[in-house]
């Protein structure tokens, strides 16, 4: 697997379980970690937002090759 796939698999994640914590808890791990109240950004955190963003974007991107790859993998097989 690329670094690249990995690090964004990660980004995902961390957004993946901001966003549940935002909806159960009412908790922003995010402004949290930078010191800030709920709802509150700064640029150290827009830039993890656009991160996070970006990330969805190029696992997106890399999917309909992912599905390629499993579907000529289990032809082989």
């Amino acid at each position: 697997m690329k670094v690249l796939n990995i690090v964004t698999a990660v980004l995902l994640i961390i957004g993946g379980l901001n966003w549940g914590l935002v909806a159960i808890a009412e908790f922003d791990l995010v402004a949290t970690v930078f010191g800030l109240t709920f709802g509150e950004t700064n640029v150290a955190s827009r830039v993890v937002y656009a991160l996070v963003g970006l990330s969805a974007i190029y696992q997106a991107v890399q999917l309909p090759a992912a599905q390629r790859r499993a579907t000529s993998s289990t032809v082989r097989s």
